[in-house]
């Protein structure tokens, strides 16, 4: 038995947000390229695309806004040439996933045709402060308003 993390392929992160989800599977109603979302960790995916004959230089990522956008363009050197039969697809893509706030992209990188994304959620940080107490007004810190917490 599998168990999902994301209500979604296309919403990358923790939260589900439907509204998020809707608008992110209707960006990429083609299919192309076939891609698969891994976890890799608690707090780590991998996006892996298909994306053969592709090469780097053809290939873009970007982060745009809350929306990690994948291009690839490939370049015309079908000039001249005559295909009996043409299967490789040769045609631009976008895709666009929508991140959940707090995800980043750690590394991408090219291998055999297939493109990988990593993104990390970082975790949390535990902190932990501790508030003065004063007692009365006048005891309070200059510009610090009475059980505000103390910054120091």
């Amino acid at each position: 038995m599998t168990t999902r993390l994301f209500g979604s392929p296309l919403f990358l992160g923790f939260d589900h947000l439907e509204q998020m989800l809707e608008r992110a599977s209707k960006t990429a109603s083609d299919g192309y390229p076939p891609y698969n979302i891994e976890q890799t960790g608690s707090n780590a995916l991998r996006i892996t695309l298909a994306v053969a004959g592709f090469s780097m230089e053809e290939l873009q990522i970007t982060e745009e806004e809350n929306q990690l956008v994948i291009r690839g363009r490939q370049s015309e050197e079908a000039a001249g040439r005559v295909f009996l039969h043409r299967g490789i697809a040769a045609r631009q893509f976008q895709r666009a996933f929508v991140l959940a706030e707090g995800i980043t992209v750690k590394s991408a990188w090219l291998d055999n045709g297939l493109l990988h994304i990593d993104l990390v959620r970082p975790e949390a940080e535990a902190r932990v402060r501790t508030i003065r107490i004063g007692r009365k007004i006048e005891d309070a810190q200059p510009g610090v308003l009475e059980g505000a917490p103390d910054r120091g």
